[in-house]
């Protein structure tokens, strides 16, 4: 392979080898991507515009265990490192700047089972693709249009109040032998995280939007459904 077919080589292109990256960006013309930090408000917002508009609803959540299952330690050694970790050295004993760098999803690993899956669903009626693994600098180089992608941003204070409100604060943390050190850590690295995409969104000229508590869920619905353009 040259080097300029290398250059050229897109994310999940290892499942759909036949593929350059044109026709796979074809091929996903039908998707449209919400991404984003934790707790904002992307599964509700997903799910809302779904059922409004009778999409196919594809949530990145929901296919962590099987990615993880089936990945391969060559291709997700971070997630292989992770794995292989108790509670507190994953939570409590590394500081929030190690979590974030090597937290696997946030790097990127088992982003070609996503890719893979989503091209093998039917293009009608369309679907939404939801999750903070959808990393903006994976999902830039598979958009046909950019208007098709916008990603969440939640200020701690709202990421902070949902959490709550879904009663998950401690759902972690709670594991650990210092729950308090362990959310406060998690808290952060979600912080960091969250700046990160702004950051990378902002360089490859995607959409944002920043959610507060002064947001309701039929506002962020509808700011999300129309950036997507629907």
């Amino acid at each position: 392979m040259s080097a300029a077919e290398g250059r050229d080589r897109m994310p999940g292109e290892r499942h759909v080898a036949s593929d350059d990256a044109a026709t796979l960006r074809a091929r996903l013309r039908h998707v449209y991507w919400i991404g984003g930090g934790s707790g904002g408000g992307k599964s509700t917002v997903a799910r809302r515009i779904a059922a409004r508009y009778g999409l196919r609803l594809y949530v990145t959540d929901d296919v962590m265990s099987d990615h993880a299952n089936r990945s391969d330690p060559n291709l997700a050694p971070a997630l292989s490192e992770f794995v292989a970790m108790d509670m507190d050295e994953r939570w409590v004993n590394r500081s929030p700047q190690t979590m974030l760098e090597t937290f696997h999803w946030f790097r990127g690993e088992c982003f070609a089972e996503v890719i893979d899956e989503l091209v093998h669903l039917p293009p009608a009626p369309g679907v939404i693709a939801e999750g903070f693994r959808l990393l903006p600098h994976l999902v830039r180089p598979l958009l046909d249009s950019p208007d098709h992608a916008v990603w969440l941003l939640p200020t701690p204070a709202f990421r902070r109040a949902a959490f709550s409100s879904r009663g998950t604060s401690w759902q972690i943390a709670g594991k650990t032998n210092d729950p308090a050190r362990a959310l406060q850590n998690l808290l952060e690295r979600d912080r960091m995280f969250t700046e990160r995409l702004r950051d990378e969104a902002t360089s490859l000229d995607l959409q944002l939007i920043e959610v507060d508590t002064t947001m309701t869920e039929e506002e962020l619905t509808d700011r999300v459904t129309e950036a997507l353009g629907l």
